[in-house]
């Protein structure tokens, strides 16, 4: 309701200019000033004097605009429009220059009529809202960095319902936020692998702690994403948890480019060791051809040619080891975790390092006996030997000694480190006499790329791949270094909890003959030669085929009778796999062997989706495979699975 004056300013009488402007106003603990249409102050109370650090009678005639922020005069100005209509009211805020900075205020603003109903002057009475702006601004800067976060983010109540999820949520799962919150979602389930992974997360939960992970889920396209996930607790005033906070980050581009450096690690080892290896191979034909050309020379001294053949098949067996040791290291296969000899992977790389290491460095074994396997993925094992032992090479320019130790240790012994207390570790400690580190070096060892290596000697990834593959294994790492004494790694990897050391077969010196019927398929008529020519003398009627081609026309005649089959795995024509399929339909019950120099991922999973499993990996003993072939023949027939 609009206030009338019912007389004159002039006929006020006995009232003052305040009292007669603000009325009521004049002691308020509000803010109140009164203007005339032109914007100069008429009056104004105690309380306004004081927020502009003023007296009252400083204030007469003071214009508005000197106290209102330059960018809100036109917003007062605009207040006009609204008062000259009934009621005669406005609200507006702006801001206001004071003593204490830029403040803001909200305003009620009066018009006052004369008798005629004319507006002679603006009661406004205000009141500082700065805080609740700073708040609400806050608050709007908070909501819209959640709301556009590039993080999802959930919110849950303390069973895991959601609460809150962002866009950035909904736009990854393909879940509406009526979805969500309707069907009962389980917001913080998407990604565990399994119910024990998800019931470990809701016991860190529970007890008030922060979990992190990284898990795997597939989206609605069939695509599989890497997130980082972690979760903490939301408290009260009070402490008392009221809510869990949930942030997942995409990491599958980073996954990526961690499998593209470990490959490319792989990669590096070779280019260290291939020179080695390059003059080791060289060594070991040079052996072959010596002694082939000095049997063929005294082929009539049993003697000589024994001496000969001995010293021939030692340089064979030593030349296959070495590309086992390079098919297993380029190989670029996923990770397989499995029972693995830790002394026995020490073992063969250092029987491998020590010819192509410098004669420099000298490379000494302390291993545990009857150290329990670990549960692993062998090639990357092997990979953190390898990398540590090259590190270590490589801190002994002027030579010195490498030391390769393995140990167990308890959980709870490695406390300090971050070991599950319930689970042991075996150790595997590479120490050399090299150079060592400096404290600053040692903090930055494990980052990609960082390097203390000259020019091109090295790309800093080797013991950043190390690092990875610990954590990769819920591992754990410890490095001891000084200046001028050394260093020495200590990886600390967990024992498999129930798998146990293969048991050494003991070989007889001969594989058992037979008289079955034995197809042998290989495209190299060396090696077709050489199998029919020691299984015909074990007394195996055999039959060969020099392609793939060739033996699916021979499965298809039904005069044929075959026993067993030796397939090999690449063939120009039609591959083992071509061939296992015709076999698969034409004799289903037909045993077979394949044979390969490099069985990939892929070419394993097409013969297990036909239902094989057997495989021998070239090149091969003569003995291992006729064992491998006795076997199968006495083994029950059993008809492949659909």
């Amino acid at each position: 309701m609009s206030v009338v004056l019912s007389e004159p300013v002039t006929g006020i009488g006995a009232k003052s200019p305040v009292e007669m402007w603000l009325g009521a106003w004049e002691t308020s603990a509000d803010t109140a000033y009164c203007r005339d249409l032109e914007g100069r102050i008429l009056a104004a109370n105690v309380s306004f004097a004081r927020k502009f650090g003023r007296v009252t009678a400083q204030l007469t005639d003071a214009r508005i605009a000197d106290f209102l922020h330059a960018d809100d005069i036109a917003a007062l100005e605009a207040t006009k429009v609204e008062l000259a209509r009934p009621p005669h009211r406005a609200v507006a805020e702006h801001r206001w220059l004071t003593p204490q900075g830029i403040r803001w205020f909200s305003w009620e603003e009066t018009a006052l009529r004369d008798d005629s109903g004319s507006i002679v002057a603006v009661r406004a009475v205000g009141r500082d809202i700065t805080r609740q702006r700073l708040a609400e601004e806050q608050f709007y800067r908070l909501s819209r960095a959640v709301e556009q976060s590039p993080v999802s983010i959930v919110i849950t109540d303390l069973d895991g319902r959601a609460q809150y999820v962002n866009s950035k949520f909904i736009a990854v799962s393909g879940h509406t936020l009526e979805d969500i919150l309707d069907q009962n979602i389980e917001v913080l389930r998407d990604g565990h692998p399994d119910q024990h992974s998800f019931d470990n997360f809701w016991t860190t939960v529970r007890a008030g702690g922060e979990w992190r992970g990284e898990l795997t889920t597939t989206r609605s396209d069939g695509s599989t994403v890497w997130e980082s996930v972690k979760v903490s607790c939301l408290r009260s005033p009070a402490g008392e948890i009221t809510n869990l906070l949930c942030l997942r980050e995409d990491v599958t581009e980073r996954k990526r480019l961690e499998h593209e450096l470990r490959q490319a690690q792989k990669m590096e080892s070779l280019g260290t060791l291939a020179g080695g290896i390059a003059h080791d191979f060289n060594n070991l034909l040079a052996i072959i051809n010596g002694y082939s050309e000095f049997c063929q020379q005294s082929p009539q001294d049993p003697a000589i040619l024994q001496k000969g053949l001995r010293e021939i098949h030692r340089a064979a067996q030593r030349a296959s080891g070495l590309v086992r040791q390079i098919l297993t290291f380029s190989r670029k296969t996923e990770v397989r975790f499995s029972p693995v000899d830790l002394n026995q992977v020490s073992r063969d790389l250092v029987s491998l390092l020590s010819e192509t290491f410098p004669r420099t460095v000298t490379i000494q074994l302390d291993l545990q006996d009857r150290l329990p396997p670990l549960l692993a993925d062998q090639n990357q094992v092997q990979q953190i030997v390898l990398n540590l032992c090259v590190n270590a090479r490589d801190a002994m320019p002027a030579g010195g000694s490498i030391t390769l130790s393995t140990q167990r240790h308890s959980g709870a012994s490695l406390r300090k480190l971050g070991a599950d207390s319930g689970r042991d570790y075996a150790c595997l400690a590479v120490t050399d006499t090299g150079i060592g580190m400096t404290p600053q070096v040692r903090q930055r060892i494990f980052e990609p790329f960082f390097t203390t290596k000259q020019g091109n000697q090295g790309t800093g990834l080797g013991l950043a791949v190390v690092y990875g593959i610990v954590v990769a294994h819920h591992g754990l790492i410890d490095v001891e270094s000084n200046l001028g004494a050394g260093s020495s790694f200590r990886v600390y990897l967990p024992l498999s909890e129930s798998a146990h050391a293969a048991p050494a077969v003991v070989s007889q010196s001969e594989f058992p003959g037979g008289t079955e019927s034995v197809l042998i398929v290989d495209d190299e008529e060396s090696l077709r030669s050489l199998l029919a020519t020691a299984l015909t003398h074990k007394g195996y009627r055999t039959t060969t085929a020099a392609s793939g081609l060739e033996a699916i026309e021979m499965m298809g005649d039904p005069n044929r009778r075959f026993d067993a089959v030796l397939l090999d795995l690449n063939m120009p024509g039609a591959s083992g796999v071509d061939v296992m399929k015709v076999i698969r339909i034409c004799r289903s019950t037909l045993k077979v062997i394949v044979i390969s120099g490099h069985l990939t991922n892929e070419a394993r999973g097409e013969f297990e989706q036909l239902g094989h499993r057997r495989f021998v990996q070239k090149p091969y003993k003569l003995d291992d495979l006729g064992k491998q072939l006795r076997t199968l023949l006495d083994a029950a027939p059993v008809a492949l699975a659909d």
